[in-house]
């Protein structure tokens, strides 16, 4: 069998339901642990922190297109900043889209761990797969391709190399990652309006008050709101198997 059919029958037998996680509380522990290693020191941050920008543009992409919006280009930089650009005719197009950068990161990292949990982690991992190399086709700048195409690489060897039963504990631990990135993220937006706003036109709070003539300060808590929520939900499928 060759490579690439090998890595077909690998990709859409990921479609099929396994094991959910096990929910002893020393995996739980380390699968929270390797998550705040891969998100929290400056060093790991500084990679992973380019894949939650590309799902936040990934957000604003996926809420344009509900919106009928055309998505002409997403950029991506090394500096975790990025930007992704559509067409559409309506003011409600461009808020709805404008919105869902900051939350999407927490919603992905939500419905990872639920994954693990309800034994469809080999599912999303292969949905994963296709997505990022989906989102390659409307990339526009040499740093958002090599960002793109190191998160792809990286889903394929994830799905190629992680063993059956270790794939709900590693999903799981993305999700918490992607939880941990959004408030980062959220912080840092934070900190653009209270202490760095010479960089204000680059928020996407401050964008969306241009464009609904909602303050910014509205848009920070509905961000905020959001991200909580998912915290609160990823905390009620996980602690379950610490109070076991």
């Amino acid at each position: 069998m060759s490579w690439a059919a090998d890595f077909w029958n690998r990709l859409t037998a990921g479609f099929a339901r396994a094991d959910g996680l096990d929910a002893q509380p020393w995996l739980l522990v380390f699968v929270t642990a390797a998550a705040v290693i891969l998100s929290v020191p400056a060093p790991t941050w500084r990679w992973f922190g380019m894949f939650v920008t590309f799902v936040h543009e990934l957000g604003h992409a996926f809420a344009a297109l509900t919106a009928g919006h055309r998505i002409t280009g997403i950029e991506l930089r090394f500096d975790h900043s990025g930007q992704m650009r559509s067409l559409g005719r309506t003011r409600f197009g461009a808020v709805w889209a404008g919105f869902w950068g900051y939350p999407v990161p927490a919603l992905t990292g939500l419905a990872l761990i639920w994954a693990a949990v309800a034994g469809w982690a080999p599912a999303a991992l292969s949905l994963g797969v296709l997505v990022l190399a989906a989102a390659l086709v409307f990339i526009r700048n040499v740093q958002g391709a090599a960002i793109a195409l190191g998160c792809a690489g990286v889903a394929v060897l994830l799905l190629w190399c992680v063993p059956a039963d270790g794939t709900a504990s590693v999903t799981a631990s993305l999700g918490i990652a992607l939880l941990v990135g959004a408030v980062r993220d959220w912080l840092n937006l934070l900190s653009v309006h209270t202490r760095r706003r010479t960089a204000l036109e680059s928020s996407d709070a401050w964008i969306l008050a241009q464009r609904s003539k909602v303050p910014s300060a509205v848009w920070l808590l509905l961000f905020a709101a959001v991200i909580a929520a998912c915290a609160a939900a990823a905390v009620w499928l996980l602690v379950p198997g610490l109070l076991n």
